[in-house]
Parts: C-alpha cells; structure tokens; sequence
C-alpha cells in the first residue's frame, strides 16, 4: 500500500521544494544515451534520447516547458528505471534538444499529435512504449493525449505529476508573489528563441523586437507568440483547447496523477473532483510537494526524492 507523500520539517516550503532538487539532486549519467532524430511529416524534427535495452519494459519521459533530458527530474526518473533494467526514452519537444526546430512553429502545451507521433514512428523503430511519464506540461500532453486516444492508446500505464490542467488559471497564478521568479526564468529563455525565430522567419506573425522585450508574462507571450504560431485565435481560445482538466474522463488506460496542493504554479481549483477523473485515473493531491518537488528524508544532507521511487511502483503494476 502506498504512504501519501508527506513532506519532511525542513523542506515544508513550496519553494524549497520547488527549487531543491535544482541545486542539490545528484545528476544522472547520461553518456550511453543515444540520439534519434525523429523525422516529423510536417518537415520538422523531435530528438529522442535513448537508454536501449531491447525486450525490456520501455518507459518514455515527457519533460516541462523548456526542460530536457539534463532536467533533474528526468535524470532521476532515468536512474531509477536503468536499476529496474528498463529501456529508457526521452522525447524532447521541438526545440528543446539544443538543436533549433526547422519550422516557425514549436511546442506547446497542448501538442499531443507530436506524441502521437513519436510514439508511432518509434514503434517502427521497434522501440514500443509501455510506459508513459509526463513532468507539468509534458504531464498536460500526456493527459490531452490519453483523453484523445482513450483505450487506443497503445501504452500499459502512465503517471503525471504536477500538471497545469487549467492553462489559464496557472499563467494567472504563476504572475503572483515570488513565483514571478519562475515566469520571469522561463520566459527569459522563451523571449530568446523568438527573436532567434524572428531572425529566421520575419515579423509577419511573430511580434517586433521591442514587442518580445515587452512579453513579461505568459497571457501576454501566448498571446502574441504561442496562439499565433500553433493556429489558435489568441491566449484564452489556446488555453481552452490545450488544457488537459477536460480529456481526463475519457481516458482508458491506467493513470497515476500526482499533485501537490502547494504548488507555486498552479491553483488548487485546478484539481478535479472524484466525478472528473475517469475510473481509469488515480489523484494522489499530498498538502505539500511544490511543482516537481517531492522531496523528503530525514536530514537536508540525507535527502530522498519521492517520485523516482513512487512513480516505477506503480507502472510496474501493469
């Protein structure tokens, strides 16, 4: 039976828990990955990191806005499932490998044809995925994915943790008190690969260069870069579509989200209730985690990370 994440008397601060494992988490080693270059049909390209190991349960790692594979909570996720001997993969949404993405467009929240397609074009590969883990808007792809597919979705299990259901509830809490640090951070690097694209691509749909130096908030960077990229009216028509709190009901695979009630990104009223989770879906909400966070032990220098340890528990039920 599982014990609910609890979080420990040194680490109760949702920022402490946000910002611990960023400093402090051990890395990973992660110089026997190896690169594919997943050729998309739109003419773009995903790179996908792998740990193989062929007739072994294969997990695949959605990472957050602007994370990666050298993201600690990757690196964590990767050490764990290298003990239980699984294969290990790493999707990295467009432009997220250190490599530019070919066309105007990028990520998004809410890009589950991107996975959809992954997942496809590495089955060729014979690489099949069993298992699906998604970190904040990886989590949200994956939820958006899962509601989309429902019992076609060619995967065992999934686990999601610290997701922003509500996109338009989390841009508006993210812009309050000290978690305008994480936008201010999260945006700095946005702003630069737009004025990268725009080099490329022109200010036709991407906005001028003062414009970009003026997007300090993520309502007003999805409004003037993300929706007009992706095809959405504007932030709010983007926000409605791509939030995931919506596709949950329909999912039909085993789906383990985990939450923290703390969370500097994310309101509360994000969570769904019993009667929106479909009977596939388990909500573990623990009163305290932070965004990503999780991180518990006895002493600071003894430090555990509770996902790396509860997500394979419960994938390797099925």
């Amino acid at each position: 039976m599982n014990i609910p994440f609890q979080a420990p008397w040194w680490a109760k601060n949702r920022h402490t828990q946000t910002l611990w494992s960023t400093f402090f988490k051990p890395q990973a080693d992660l110089s026997q990955a190896e690169r594919l270059k997943i050729e998309l049909d739109d003419g773009d390209f995903i790179d996908v990191d792998c740990f193989k190991n062929q007739n072994q349960p294969t997990l695949l790692l959605l990472h957050g806005l602007e994370g990666s594979i050298e993201s600690p909570y990757i690196g964590g996720l990767i050490n764990s499932a290298k003990r239980k001997n699984w294969q290990v993969v790493v999707m990295h949404f467009r432009s997220c490998s250190g490599t530019p993405n070919r066309l105007l467009k990028s990520y998004n929240s809410g890009v589950s044809e991107d996975l959809n397609e992954v997942i496809s074009k590495l089955a060729i590969q014979n690489i099949n995925i069993d298992y699906l883990v998604g970190f904040s808007l990886g989590g949200n792809v994956t939820l958006k994915w899962l509601g989309e597919m429902a019992e076609k979705a060619p995967i065992k299990a999934a686990v999601v943790i610290s997701v922003p259901m509500l996109l338009g509830v989390c841009a508006t809490e993210i812009n309050k008190g000290f978690s305008k640090l994480y936008e201010f951070i999260l945006l700095r690097t946005l702003r630069a690969k737009t004025r990268e694209k725009l080099k490329r691509f022109g200010d036709d749909i991407l906005p001028n260069k003062k414009m970009i130096r003026s997007l300090n908030s993520f309502w007003r960077f999805d409004n003037y870069v993300t929706a007009p990229t992706h095809g959405y009216e504007n932030a709010e028509d983007y926000y409605q579509k791509a939030s995931s709190k919506q596709f949950i009901k329909s999912i039909a695979k085993p789906t383990l989200i985990i939450q923290a009630k703390d969370d500097p990104f994310i309101n509360e009223t994000v969570l769904p209730t019993q009667n929106e989770l479909s009977k596939w879906v388990t909500l573990e909400a623990s009163e305290n985690g932070g965004h990503v966070g999780f991180v518990h032990g006895k002493w600071p220098w003894k430090a555990e990370y509770y996902l790396d340890k509860r997500i394979p528990e419960f994938l390797e039920q099925f």
